[in-house]
Protein backbone atom coordinates (compact mmCIF):
# COMPACT_ATOMS: atom_id res chain seq x y z
CA UNK A 1 0.00 0.00 0.00
CA UNK A 2 2.61 2.32 0.97
CA UNK A 3 4.96 1.58 -2.29
CA UNK A 4 1.49 2.48 -3.96
CA UNK A 5 0.99 5.44 -2.58
CA UNK A 6 4.52 6.72 -3.33
CA UNK A 7 4.82 5.78 -6.52
CA UNK A 8 1.35 8.21 -7.42
CA UNK A 9 2.70 10.72 -5.78
CA UNK A 10 6.29 10.58 -7.56
CA UNK A 11 4.37 10.09 -10.93
CA UNK A 12 2.23 13.23 -9.86
CA UNK A 13 5.55 15.55 -9.73
CA UNK A 14 7.12 13.94 -12.31
CA UNK A 15 4.20 15.04 -14.22
CA UNK A 16 3.78 18.25 -12.65
CA UNK A 17 7.38 18.86 -13.47
CA UNK A 18 7.31 18.02 -17.10
CA UNK A 19 4.35 20.55 -17.64
CA UNK A 20 6.20 23.08 -15.77
CA UNK A 21 9.14 22.88 -17.90
CA UNK A 22 7.21 22.23 -21.18
CA UNK A 23 5.62 25.76 -20.62
CA UNK A 24 8.77 27.22 -21.99
CA UNK A 25 9.22 25.29 -24.89
CA UNK A 26 5.78 26.21 -26.40
CA UNK A 27 6.26 28.99 -29.23
CA UNK A 28 4.30 32.11 -28.58
CA UNK A 29 0.78 32.37 -29.83
CA UNK A 30 -2.00 34.96 -30.24
CA UNK A 31 -5.66 33.70 -29.41
CA UNK A 32 -7.96 35.61 -31.39
CA UNK A 33 -10.74 34.97 -29.64
CA UNK A 34 -13.04 38.28 -29.33
CA UNK A 35 -12.80 40.21 -26.16
CA UNK A 36 -14.88 39.58 -23.27
CA UNK A 37 -16.80 42.56 -23.45
CA UNK A 38 -17.15 42.06 -27.66
CA UNK A 39 -19.27 38.45 -26.75
CA UNK A 40 -21.16 39.99 -23.49
CA UNK A 41 -22.03 43.41 -25.80
CA UNK A 42 -25.34 42.54 -27.43
CA UNK A 43 -25.51 43.01 -31.66
CA UNK A 44 -27.36 45.53 -32.94
CA UNK A 45 -30.75 44.53 -34.11
CA UNK A 46 -31.22 45.01 -37.90
CA UNK A 47 -35.25 46.57 -37.56
CA UNK A 48 -36.37 49.04 -40.17
CA UNK A 49 -38.83 51.08 -39.95
CA UNK A 50 -41.31 51.19 -42.25
CA UNK A 51 -43.13 54.12 -41.56
CA UNK A 52 -41.24 56.40 -43.58
CA UNK A 53 -40.09 54.98 -46.35
CA UNK A 54 -38.71 58.15 -47.83
CA UNK A 55 -37.29 57.88 -51.20
CA UNK A 56 -37.38 54.90 -53.47
CA UNK A 57 -33.79 55.37 -54.10
CA UNK A 58 -32.73 54.77 -50.81
CA UNK A 59 -34.37 51.47 -50.19
CA UNK A 60 -33.14 47.80 -50.82
CA UNK A 61 -29.90 46.44 -50.19
CA UNK A 62 -28.22 48.41 -52.21
CA UNK A 63 -29.50 51.94 -52.60
CA UNK A 64 -28.37 54.05 -55.47
CA UNK A 65 -27.21 56.97 -53.44
CA UNK A 66 -25.74 54.76 -50.55
CA UNK A 67 -22.28 54.72 -48.89
CA UNK A 68 -19.94 52.01 -49.76
CA UNK A 69 -18.39 51.86 -46.67
CA UNK A 70 -18.55 48.39 -44.86
CA UNK A 71 -22.16 48.53 -42.75
CA UNK A 72 -23.46 45.06 -41.90
CA UNK A 73 -22.10 42.13 -40.68
CA UNK A 74 -19.97 39.91 -43.11
CA UNK A 75 -19.27 42.98 -44.94
CA UNK A 76 -15.41 43.37 -46.03
CA UNK A 77 -13.22 46.08 -45.17
CA UNK A 78 -9.31 46.53 -45.54
CA UNK A 79 -7.36 46.56 -42.61
CA UNK A 80 -4.04 48.81 -43.99
CA UNK A 81 -1.41 47.09 -41.06
CA UNK A 82 1.50 49.85 -40.45
CA UNK A 83 3.25 49.57 -37.54
CA UNK A 84 6.44 50.67 -36.32
CA UNK A 85 8.05 49.98 -33.03
CA UNK A 86 11.46 52.24 -32.28
CA UNK A 87 13.17 52.28 -29.01
CA UNK A 88 16.63 52.70 -27.56
CA UNK A 89 17.65 52.41 -23.97
CA UNK A 90 20.87 53.69 -22.84
CA UNK A 91 22.04 52.48 -18.34
CA UNK A 92 25.32 53.46 -16.77
CA UNK A 93 25.79 52.63 -12.78
CA UNK A 94 29.20 52.95 -10.78
CA UNK A 95 29.45 52.56 -7.39
CA UNK A 96 32.67 52.55 -5.73
CA UNK A 97 33.20 52.17 -1.46
CA UNK A 98 36.52 52.46 0.50
CA UNK A 99 36.88 51.49 3.84
CA UNK A 100 39.49 52.03 6.86
CA UNK A 101 39.80 51.49 10.37
CA UNK A 102 42.73 51.15 12.27
CA UNK A 103 42.75 49.76 16.23
CA UNK A 104 46.10 50.64 18.65
CA UNK A 105 46.30 49.03 22.09
CA UNK A 106 46.64 51.75 25.08
CA UNK A 107 49.82 52.45 26.46
CA UNK A 108 51.21 52.59 30.51
CA UNK A 109 52.94 55.73 31.45
CA UNK A 110 55.29 56.32 34.63
CA UNK A 111 54.19 58.51 36.75
CA UNK A 112 56.92 61.14 38.29
CA UNK A 113 59.55 59.89 40.02
CA UNK A 114 59.27 56.19 39.32
CA UNK A 115 62.54 53.96 40.27
CA UNK A 116 64.19 52.09 37.55
CA UNK A 117 62.73 48.60 38.43
CA UNK A 118 58.88 50.21 37.95
CA UNK A 119 59.81 51.80 34.70
CA UNK A 120 61.06 48.22 33.50
CA UNK A 121 57.55 46.78 34.55
CA UNK A 122 55.84 49.18 32.44
CA UNK A 123 57.92 49.08 29.51
CA UNK A 124 57.31 45.20 29.37
CA UNK A 125 53.73 45.62 29.98
CA UNK A 126 53.53 47.90 27.17
CA UNK A 127 55.19 45.21 25.59
CA UNK A 128 51.96 42.89 25.44
CA UNK A 129 49.38 46.42 25.30
CA UNK A 130 50.31 48.39 22.61
CA UNK A 131 48.81 45.85 20.35
CA UNK A 132 47.05 47.34 17.29
CA UNK A 133 46.21 46.10 13.32
CA UNK A 134 44.62 47.91 10.20
CA UNK A 135 42.08 47.33 7.83
CA UNK A 136 41.31 48.27 4.45
CA UNK A 137 38.74 47.68 2.10
CA UNK A 138 37.91 48.84 -1.46
CA UNK A 139 34.43 47.82 -3.50
CA UNK A 140 34.02 49.23 -6.87
CA UNK A 141 31.08 48.21 -9.43
CA UNK A 142 30.85 49.76 -12.93
CA UNK A 143 27.77 48.21 -15.28
CA UNK A 144 27.07 49.47 -18.77
CA UNK A 145 23.83 48.28 -21.00
CA UNK A 146 22.71 50.17 -24.15
CA UNK A 147 19.36 48.31 -26.17
CA UNK A 148 18.03 49.40 -29.53
CA UNK A 149 15.16 48.37 -31.58
CA UNK A 150 13.98 49.16 -35.05
CA UNK A 151 11.37 47.07 -36.47
CA UNK A 152 8.68 48.05 -39.14
CA UNK A 153 5.65 45.92 -41.04
CA UNK A 154 3.88 46.89 -43.90
CA UNK A 155 0.81 45.20 -45.76
CA UNK A 156 -3.03 44.88 -46.34
CA UNK A 157 -5.48 42.18 -45.71
CA UNK A 158 -9.28 42.19 -45.78
CA UNK A 159 -11.59 41.76 -42.77
CA UNK A 160 -14.89 40.48 -42.39
CA UNK A 161 -17.44 42.51 -40.19
CA UNK A 162 -18.37 39.40 -37.57
CA UNK A 163 -20.28 41.28 -35.62
CA UNK A 164 -21.87 44.72 -35.08
CA UNK A 165 -22.22 46.26 -31.38
CA UNK A 166 -24.72 47.90 -30.09
CA UNK A 167 -22.83 51.25 -29.50
CA UNK A 168 -22.30 50.74 -33.48
CA UNK A 169 -18.76 49.53 -33.46
CA UNK A 170 -17.45 46.77 -35.27
CA UNK A 171 -15.92 43.67 -34.74
CA UNK A 172 -14.18 42.01 -37.59
CA UNK A 173 -11.68 39.29 -38.34
CA UNK A 174 -9.47 38.11 -41.34
CA UNK A 175 -7.15 35.67 -42.73
CA UNK A 176 -4.49 35.92 -45.74
CA UNK A 177 -2.31 33.00 -46.95
CA UNK A 178 -0.16 32.73 -49.62
CA UNK A 179 1.83 30.05 -50.38
CA UNK A 180 5.29 31.10 -52.48
CA UNK A 181 7.58 28.63 -53.28
CA UNK A 182 7.09 25.87 -50.51
CA UNK A 183 6.77 28.51 -48.36
CA UNK A 184 3.19 29.52 -46.81
CA UNK A 185 2.87 32.91 -45.44
CA UNK A 186 0.22 33.74 -42.96
CA UNK A 187 -1.42 37.23 -41.83
CA UNK A 188 -4.28 37.26 -39.24
CA UNK A 189 -6.19 40.24 -37.75
CA UNK A 190 -8.75 40.77 -35.59
CA UNK A 191 -10.12 43.47 -33.59
CA UNK A 192 -12.86 46.48 -33.00
CA UNK A 193 -12.99 49.26 -35.09
CA UNK A 194 -15.30 52.41 -35.83
CA UNK A 195 -17.18 53.23 -38.34
CA UNK A 196 -16.45 56.97 -38.40
CA UNK A 197 -12.70 55.48 -38.96
CA UNK A 198 -13.48 53.99 -42.39
CA UNK A 199 -12.23 56.41 -45.44
CA UNK A 200 -14.15 57.12 -48.53
CA UNK A 201 -12.16 53.78 -49.91
CA UNK A 202 -13.49 51.50 -47.42
CA UNK A 203 -10.05 51.26 -45.74
CA UNK A 204 -8.46 51.65 -41.96
CA UNK A 205 -5.15 51.66 -40.68
CA UNK A 206 -4.19 49.10 -37.67
CA UNK A 207 -3.19 51.77 -35.74
CA UNK A 208 -7.53 52.96 -35.42
CA UNK A 209 -8.14 49.21 -34.25
CA UNK A 210 -9.12 48.59 -30.45
CA UNK A 211 -8.05 45.71 -28.97
CA UNK A 212 -6.14 44.64 -32.05
CA UNK A 213 -4.26 41.21 -32.72
CA UNK A 214 -1.85 40.57 -35.44
CA UNK A 215 0.00 37.91 -36.54
CA UNK A 216 2.70 37.17 -39.55
CA UNK A 217 4.19 33.94 -39.48
CA UNK A 218 6.25 31.87 -42.44
CA UNK A 219 5.67 27.95 -42.26
CA UNK A 220 7.89 25.93 -44.71
CA UNK A 221 11.37 24.40 -44.67
CA UNK A 222 12.94 27.59 -44.00
CA UNK A 223 10.92 28.17 -41.03
CA UNK A 224 11.77 24.17 -39.89
CA UNK A 225 15.77 24.78 -40.56
CA UNK A 226 15.78 28.14 -38.67
CA UNK A 227 13.88 26.69 -35.89
CA UNK A 228 15.14 25.07 -32.58
CA UNK A 229 14.89 21.33 -32.04
CA UNK A 230 12.70 20.31 -29.61
CA UNK A 231 15.45 18.52 -27.84
CA UNK A 232 17.53 21.21 -27.42
CA UNK A 233 14.17 23.32 -26.07
CA UNK A 234 14.05 20.87 -23.37
CA UNK A 235 17.62 20.75 -22.24
CA UNK A 236 17.02 24.47 -21.83
CA UNK A 237 13.97 24.59 -20.00
CA UNK A 238 15.32 22.55 -17.30
CA UNK A 239 19.17 23.50 -17.41
CA UNK A 240 19.36 25.84 -14.27
CA UNK A 241 22.58 27.78 -15.16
Amino acid sequence: MKRTIITIYTLSFVILTFNGCTAALMDPEINFEPPAYVEQMPARDDEQNFSSTGSIFGQGDNPLFSDHKAMNVSDIVTVVISETAQSSNTGAKQLSETDTATLGGGLFSSAGGANGRVAGGIAGLNGYTDVGFNTNSVSTFQGQGSATKDASFTTTVSARIVKVLKNGNYFISGKREMLIDDQKQIIQISGVIRPYDIDQNNNINSAQMSDAKILYKTEGDMDRATEQGWGSKMVQAIWPF
